[in-house]
């Protein structure tokens, strides 16, 4: 190796042991442990997939997971059939009965949408659940299916250990607040403005 790029090598380690050193330090300085509520939101495709990775790392760690759809109903979805493999580790809730398009009846969708939240609140209660995803909540708040500050009051109280994700789009600012870590996704580009229609193993 020719002395000019042993010089740059040596450069490239010190930084690098410089920039490990701070990262060191970081890390050492964050002392709590507490359960998540966590927020997946914006037009991007891919917020219920992600917190479909979530629950696969934690089955992955030995602990259950629920799973509380709000909004989708009739669209059968390939992840539950996956997760459902864990057994009594996945209990899953699909409680929606399609957007509010397909249904266009108000009182009908409130009335998912209150079971849902029934439903979530009992799986709240469990303790045995490390993880429990709220999927779509945020459309059901978005439609004022649900009473906005009681959800974000009992999500706030929740037990200090149990971690929350909730997806959909339009999350409410007051939920953002609550939320120890909120992600937007941003739509770039989506094959389906192409013509593309929604395929297996993709989009369900």
């Amino acid at each position: 190796m020719s002395d000019s790029k042993d010089a740059e090598a040596e450069r490239h380690r010190a930084k690098m042991a410089k920039r490990k050193a701070v990262q060191d330090a970081e890390v050492a300085e964050k002392k709590i442990e507490k359960g998540l509520l966590i927020v997946h939101t914006g037009t991007g495709k891919g917020k219920s997939t992600a917190a479909f990775g979530l629950a696969l790392r934690m089955l992955g760690r030995g602990k259950r997971v629920g799973v509380v759809q709000f909004i989708k109903g009739a669209w059968h979805s390939a992840e539950r059939d996956a997760l459902e493999k864990f057994g009594d580790q996945v209990s899953w809730h699909t409680m929606g009965e399609g957007f509010t398009w397909d249904t266009q009846d108000l009182m009908r969708d409130v009335a998912a949408a209150e079971r849902a939240w029934a439903k979530a609140r009992e799986l709240m209660a469990d303790d045995t659940f490390a993880l429990i995803i709220l999927d779509e909540l945020n459309i059901a708040l978005r439609y004022d299916y649900l009473n906005l500050q009681s959800v974000v009051a009992e999500l706030s109280a929740r037990r200090h250990d149990l971690h929350i994700v909730v997806t959909g789009r339009n999350a409410k600012p007051e939920l953002i607040a609550a939320a120890d870590l909120v992600t937007d996704m941003s739509l770039v580009k989506h094959h389906f403005a192409a013509g593309v229609k929604a395929q297996p193993g993709i989009e369900f």
